[in-house]
């Protein structure tokens, strides 16, 4: 059966809130040389959309209107000149083209081919959809940027949220010993991911009830960093998430002895296949919030903000498996 030559999407034409994403009928795009053309069977829905959202595509050159999202799980429907990793059928999963736009909130996306990785066997897609973005940041905070090596102590700010409940599993697998702050409503999820210390941050400074860690990965930003940084040992490694601003504590860090640095995730073949032999070993596993159809993204968006989701918001583009 021939592709469709349209596809439906979920565009914006402005920068704003929830209320400017829109569902659509657009053209379907085409795989270029090096690239395969996937048909979505999920999207996962992360603060950078809404944050993109918010701000516009403006300092990437993009004008509107423009498409969200990430996040994919999907089947390849096309390939193009040169790509010998996939064929049609297989399943994958991946985050294309981040920080660039790569227009997940949609039927179809075209990215490298090496943007992919097959799909964990043991997860569906709205699973693996879930998986990309978060994954892969937790991996390369953890693994490429901060090198956690086993015993050593490492402490994990919003460890149930979206990237933090597979950082923490992460570092389990990598030996670690882990501390993860969460309110205390959501401790037991935390002991069923492997944290060896919860800690309620709402009932004290962290800084000062947790110190001497070798790693803290910080997703929160803001004055959150230099408050970190006290609990971090001399020669340890602090990564924040969210790019530094006047309150990051560079300065601070240096005199310390410590490492501190702003880590941007970025696409990762080799890191996806090291997240499916995790999940497939049964190491990993990804907590899906909350699950939306496509047209609903707004709603998404709007649930995502306050907050308060354990784990991912996830966008079912199609209803078939």
């Amino acid at each position: 059966m021939p592709l469709p030559t349209t596809m439906r999407a979920v565009s914006q034409d402005t920068a704003g809130g929830p209320d400017v994403l829109r569902l659509v009928e657009t053209v379907r795009p085409e795989p270029a040389r090096g690239e395969v053309l996937v048909r979505v069977h999920a999207a996962g829905v992360n603060p950078a959309d809404w944050k993109t959202r918010e701000r516009g595509l403006l300092s990437t050159g993009v004008k509107p209107p423009f498409t969200l999202g990430w996040d994919v799980s999907g089947v390849v429907a096309g390939v193009g000149a040169g790509v010998t990793l996939f064929r049609p059928g297989d399943e994958v999963y991946g985050m294309p083209r981040f920080p660039d736009p790569a227009g997940a909130y949609a039927e179809y996306v075209t990215a490298p081919a090496r943007h992919f990785a097959r799909r964990p066997a043991n997860l569906t897609h709205v699973e693996a959809g879930a998986l990309p973005l978060a994954a892969l940041t937790a991996w390369q905070a953890l693994v490429d940027t901060a090198a956690v090596r086993p015993g050593q102590r490492v402490l994990v700010h919003a460890a149930a949220g979206g990237v933090g409940h597979l950082a923490v599993q992460i570092a389990k697998a990598l030996g670690a010993y882990v501390i993860g702050t969460a309110s205390g409503s959501k401790h037991g999820l935390l002991r069923s991911l492997g944290v060896d210390e919860p800690v309620d941050y709402r009932t004290g400074d962290v800084a000062e009830s947790v110190r001497d860690v070798d790693v803290v990965l910080d997703p929160l930003g803001g004055g959150s960093p230099a408050r970190s940084l006290r609990s971090v040992r001399r020669g340890g490694t602090l990564v924040s998430l969210l790019p530094p601003d006047a309150a990051f504590p560079r300065a601070e860090a240096e005199a310390a002895g410590v490492r501190a640095d702003f880590m941007l995730v970025e696409p990762d073949h080799l890191g996806l296949r090291e997240i499916t032999r995790l999940v497939e070993d049964g190491r990993l596993r990804v907590v899906v919030d909350t699950v939306l159809p496509l047209e609903r993204a707004a709603e998404a968006h709007r649930l995502g903000e306050l907050g308060r989701t354990t784990g991912k918001i996830v966008l079912a583009v199609t209803d078939r498996e």
